[in-house]
């Protein structure tokens, strides 16, 4: 199971459920992970704001 850098708590999720692209959030500290990678697992941490910023990027290609 991985762990979370931020808390080092072990993240609760079915490794074998996730695909690339989902979210998982740490129970314990709340910080957002995204799933780049199944095989092998792989995550990169949401940085703040990215939803905006891709939010922002879509409205300026209109």
């Amino acid at each position: 199971m991985p762990i979370c850098p931020e808390c080092e708590t072990a993240l609760d999720f079915d490794e074998e459920e996730v695909e690339e692209g989902d979210v998982i959030i740490c129970d314990e500290c709340g910080t957002e992970y995204e799933v780049v990678a199944t095989d092998p697992l792989e995550l990169s941490k949401v940085e703040e704001g990215y939803e905006d910023e891709e939010e922002f990027g879509e409205e300026e290609e209109e």
